[in-house]
């Protein structure tokens, strides 16, 4: 897997702080998700969203110092295994006697309204759906997604207000 994280990073000097980052600390980022998903396969499967997550900010972590670096990773490794139990919880299978409810006659007024939400901009998107789906405060969104607090807050309101403006053009408010 290493070789595939490394093709990732554009620099000789990129690929050699990764290398040593994920050396020092790939048994210590499985162990954090063993702990939480207590599933040897799940773990793994944790542990290596969060090597995605660390190359998606390359450059936030390759500036941090080598402790923080550490603690970055662990808490990387956490919210991986976090976010898979969420989506596991979700994507459960329901009991073979469940009856589904009927159809509301808004049914397609809710699927166009799901889809408008997912029209915007993935930055913002994600932190609407962290923010008023899960219930997530901003301080647990920043940490999440790696983002400042303030930076939560500003994408929370200008993702609204574009939410807001789709919704308007598609006729679902007015003013």
């Amino acid at each position: 897997m290493l070789t595939v994280y490394l093709a990732m990073l554009s620099s000789e000097e990129d690929r050699e702080r990764f290398t040593l980052l994920y050396e020092a600390h790939e048994k210590r980022l499985y162990a954090v998700a063993l702990k939480i998903l207590g599933n040897p396969t799940r773990a793994e499967d944790a542990a290596q969203q969060a090597w995605l997550q660390v190359l998606r900010n390359w450059e936030r972590v390759n500036a941090l110092d080598w402790d923080a670096a550490a603690r970055y990773l662990a808490v990387a490794a956490k919210n991986a295994a976090l976010d898979l139990l969420k989506k596991e919880k979700w994507t459960a299978s329901m009991p073979e006697d469940w009856d589904p409810p009927a159809p509301e006659s808004g049914a397609g007024e809710y699927e166009r309204l799901v889809a408008l939400i997912l029209s915007l901009p993935e930055d913002y998107r994600r932190v609407l759906e962290l923010k008023f789906v899960e219930e997530e405060t901003n301080q647990e969104i920043a940490r999440r997604l790696g983002l400042k607090e303030s930076t939560v807050s500003t994408k929370v309101q200008r993702g609204r207000k574009l939410l807001l403006d789709v919704m308007k053009r598609e006729g679902y408010c007015n003013g």
